[in-house]
């Protein structure tokens, strides 16, 4: 069965970067279709916890075409008003999202490309002169080696399992990995009365507001999200974990280990081991707090900095216990070896982070780690487009507030492809 032919583009995910790139081809007159495999925006519903809440403020999070209208635009939406919002971006734009699709495989020919797709048990083909990759590159959870060595009796899940403690068995709980969803989790599960071991990494952190304002206004008005791709002269900082922020409550707060810490948290080294139920740590704990402090320094450094070349006052400063810093790092747990039986723990949780599935994509566009090939998002293979990547074109190409340029210069190479 034959569901569509002679398209423009396709579109696979209808999430933030997918609708983005329709709302874009709709704009040039060119004839699509996104095909999504669960619901819209489907990782914000089935991969977040019950208390998330964006980090980015919801001015920050409109589509191109659909200013942010409600009454906080300086708050953080969870993730059912953000699919909310993306339904009726889709229903204002009138978007051809078809849900429930799933791409089996994608073939190139003579023309362009065949997508072999199932509905509902139906087979389908769509054929397509262009196709745009929207479906991620953190969309399957990863689990590090050390996990395949935890006993089995020990409950273990990814942050994309995880909805709330009382789901969780009796117990401690291990939250290995500290960039934003695993102390976000972790003090999840502190207010949920649960004891908290967190094995920590070299991750910053950053103040949710300084003097006055949000962060992430600062950071626009630093031109830190234009930070281009290709002028990073070290691109290992593109693999680094998210700054350890929150966006919970009214107007979000600041996360530190240390503030973990006063609330109960153990603040462990980095886990580098597994031997008969017992995790091996790092001796680098107190080094993780530091780090975590000197990045929030330098951003509250660079804030004054720029105040100060624009010949601005500096507004005042606010208390902000949680952004303390802890000079000694006295937070830091010295254990080296945490016995699992013995502290009582019951599960682990792994804040490994996520990769992409492209098993489905049947065409040579991935380097020797599977990653795709690309400059900017576009394919060497002519036709093949990938949008919503951290780090596609620049440091906001994988939040919602850069969607929308990425998703402009990805359908002016469609545009000039199909010239």
């Amino acid at each position: 069965m034959e569901l569509e032919s002679d398209l423009d583009s396709v579109i696979v995910g209808a999430g933030q970067a997918g609708l983005a790139a329709s709302a874009a081809l709709q704009r040039a007159g060119r004839r699509h279709v996104i095909l999504e495999r669960g619901r819209i925006g489907e990782t914000w519903l089935s991969q977040r916890w019950d208390s998330f809440q964006l980090n980015t403020p919801n001015a920050m999070n409109a589509l191109p075409g659909l200013p942010y209208d409600g009454p906080q635009p300086d708050g953080f939406w969870r993730s059912d008003e953000l699919v909310r919002y993306f339904q009726l971006y889709v229903d204002q734009l009138l978007l051809p999202v078809r849900t429930g699709v799933n791409v089996l495989s994608v073939e190139q020919n003579a023309d362009g490309f065949i997508l072999r797709t199932s509905n509902d048990g139906y087979m389908e083909t769509v054929r397509s002169r262009s196709i745009v990759v929207a479906s991620g590159i953190q969309n399957a959870p990863v689990f590090p080696s050390q996990s395949s060595r935890i006993p089995r009796k020990f409950t273990q899940l990814h942050t994309s399992e995880y909805r709330n403690a009382t789901l969780l068995p009796e117990g401690a709980i291990v939250v290995v990995g500290s960039g934003q969803s695993g102390v976000q989790i972790a003090e999840d599960l502190l207010a949920g009365g649960r004891t908290v071991y967190l094995c920590t990494g070299k991750v910053g952190r950053v103040p949710r507001r300084y003097r006055g304002r949000d962060v992430t206004g600062w950071m626009v008005d630093l031109q830190q999200f234009d930070t281009r791709y290709a002028s990073l002269e070290d691109k290992s900082l593109t693999r680094a974990a998210s700054v350890q922020i929150s966006g919970v409550g009214r107007y979000g707060h600041t996360l530190s280990l240390q503030s973990l810490a006063r609330r109960g948290a153990v603040i462990l080294g980095r886990l580098l081991d597994v031997q008969d139920g017992e995790l091996i740590l790092s001796d680098q704990a107190a080094a993780h707090v530091r780090f975590a402090d000197q990045v929030s320094q330098r951003m509250k450094e660079d804030i004054d900095a720029f105040l100060t070349q624009a010949g601005q006052p500096l507004p005042p400063l606010e208390e902000d216990p949680a952004d303390a810093p802890d000079a000694r790092a006295e937070c830091a747990s010295p254990l080296r070896r945490l016995n699992l039986q013995a502290a009582k723990v019951s599960t682990l949780i792994w804040a490994a982070g996520f990769t992409g599935d492209f098993s489905w994509l049947h065409l040579p566009a991935f380097d020797a780690q599977g990653a795709p090939i690309h400059q900017g998002g576009i394919s060497p293979v002519c036709g093949l487009y990938f949008i919503g990547f951290p780090w596609l074109t620049s440091r906001k190409s994988g939040i919602l507030y850069g969607v929308g340029e990425d998703a402009r210069f990805i359908v002016n190479a469609i545009s000039t492809q199909l010239a």
